[in-house]
Parts: C-alpha cells; sequence; structure tokens
C-alpha cells in the first residue's frame, strides 16, 4: 500500500490538480511534497543546475494545500504520475464537496538533486514590491527570446544553454533576481491581474510571493556578492 494523504476538500484537489498541469507544461519531472501540521507544500523545479559546470540558478515554484491530520513526510514523485492519480479522482468524485478527499502518492524517486535543496523557513527579510504585470512582461519577452534562440528540432543541450543564457540574466532594477523567477511565476499561474508581488531574501536565497503562491531562488555561489 503506497503513501496517502487527504486534502481537506475537492476544491482543493481541484486546485492541485491545475497547478500540476502548470508544472507538467514547464518541465515533465518530478515534485517534492513536503507534509506536516495541516499543510502539504509542493515544489516544483523550474529551473536548477544540471551539473557542477552549468551555472542556472536554482528556482523552485510552491504552492501550499490544506490537509487533514497525518504523519509528517517528505518524498519526491514524478509530477506526471501523480497528475495522473488527481485526474482519476476528480473524474470517479461522487462526495459532496466539503468532504476530505483521500489521495495515494506514486511511487517515490530517489535521483532528484534539486529536492536536496531546502529553502529557509523563516527570517525573511522584506526588500520591496513589485507590480505583476512587470513580472509578465519579462517573462513574455524572455519566452519570445527563448523560441528565436532555438528555432526548429535543436538538441537537449543546446536548448538548454539558451535556457539558461537568457533565464540567468538578471531583471532590470533587480540585479539580484534573474528573469527565470518571472518566469516561473507566470509559468505557474501565480501572476494574477492586479496582484502585487512581495519579494524576500534570507542569505542567498530570493522569495517571490503572490497570493497565488511562492517562486524561491537560490543564486550560484558565484552571485553572492552584488
Amino acid at each position: 500500500m503506497g503513501r496517502t494523504l487527504s486534502l481537506v476538500d475537492s476544491l482543493a484537489l481541484g486546485d492541485l490538480h491545475v497547478f500540476l498541469g502548470r508544472a507538467l507544461r514547464v518541465e515533465d519531472g518530478s515534485v517534492r511534497l513536503i507534509a506536516g501540521s495541516g499543510v502539504l507544500a509542493v515544489y516544483v523545479a523550474v529551473l536548477h543546475p544540471a551539473g557542477l559546470l552549468d551555472e542556472s540558478p536554482t528556482v523552485l515554484g510552491l504552492r501550499t494545500f490544506a490537509i487533514t491530520a497525518t504523519e509528517p513526510f517528505d518524498v519526491v514523485v514524478p509530477v506526471r504520475s501523480l497528475l495522473m492519480r488527481v485526474e482519476g479522482l476528480l473524474e470517479s468524485s461522487t462526495s459532496d464537496v466539503a468532504e476530505p478527499v483521500l489521495l495515494t502518492l506514486p511511487l517515490e524517486v530517489n535521483t532528484v538533486t534539486w529536492a536536496a535543496i531546502s529553502p529557509p523557513r523563516g527570517s525573511w527579510a522584506a526588500l520591496q514590491s513589485l507590480p505583476a504585470s512587470q513580472l509578465e512582461v519579462v517573462a513574455r519577452r524572455g519566452i519570445e527570446a527563448v523560441a528565436a534562440a532555438v528555432p526548429g528540432e535543436v538538441g537537449e543541450q543546446i536548448v538548454r544553454k539558451a535556457r539558461t543564457e537568457i533565464w540567468g540574466r538578471p531583471i532590470e532594477g533587480l540585479d539580484f533576481v534573474p528573469q527565470g523567477a518571472a518566469f516561473a511565476s507566470y509559468s505557474l499561474g501565480f501572476l494574477g491581474e492586479g496582484d502585487t508581488v512581495a519579494i524576500y531574501e534570507s542569505g542567498a536565497w530570493t522569495r517571490l510571493t503572490t497570493k497565488r503562491g511562492h517562486v524561491l531562488v537560490k543564486r550560484r555561489g558565484w552571485t553572492l556578492s552584488r
């Protein structure tokens, strides 16, 4: 019997379905699930270094969901497998909206390097805020630049190099935040019309927060001195 968790209701299940679908379109990889104190934290990697010589920043998306009491756990599972299980529950659900929904998790994976990196839970210092529309403009321009840099059928290494170069560039006026953070915020659905993005920092980490979710950025060691 696999590990299970209980979301508080079908609305939470629907929100999880939307988030996982967006995450899958960004990268068909894995998600990290951390459960405890009535909260499920779901982390997805939008960008991360592929090796020691890869200068990509680590950019993670985070959404939280309410769950019923459960034993704490921290696991990594394939995003596609988890999404299929969520979709199966949505298709077969006949329960009342307010009733908890039991979700059985896929088998864990143990080879995901980015999942070993944990953002700090406290000591975040507020830096500034900016309109979500500003990040959306950066994300859209970056998407166009990536598409122009890798036209047609090219190898994965070339695609990764182009993505690293473009999404690793700093946002104008925010030298410590790579454009990949804007891409993550936009592609994961964290930027709503009229929303404000609050920016925080803790050590080598920067957090961009809206009412829809969080993006966490860990700068590479060579960028720590600003």
